[in-house]
């Protein structure tokens, strides 16, 4: 369910120009979008699991959260993390 620490590394490096910047936007948004798409996985195999499902939700909500906060401050940067997490078909 949970990523691994060389995946988060690799979308550290990636988003953030360094392996330190956690910090910036984009970064969080990329870790929260591959811990959906981890726990949707999960989800899928085990119907019942309400914790999860839970977990899920609140994941995604913070995602939104994030998204519309890089939406205010700066529309390009949002509409780039869009495509290249492909995130609602973009």
């Amino acid at each position: 369910m949970a990523i691994s620490k060389t995946i988060k590394a690799d979308l550290v490096k990636k988003y953030g120009g360094n392996s330190k910047n956690t910090g910036k936007v984009e970064v969080q948004i990329a870790i929260l979008t591959a811990e959906i798409e981890s726990l949707t996985k999960h989800l899928i195999e085990n119907k019942k699991d309400q914790i999860s499902k839970r977990g899920l939700f609140k994941k995604v909500s913070k995602r939104r959260s994030l998204l519309n906060y890089l939406k205010d401050i700066d529309i390009l940067r949002y509409r780039e993390i869009l495509k290249d997490l492909h995130i609602r078909g973009n």
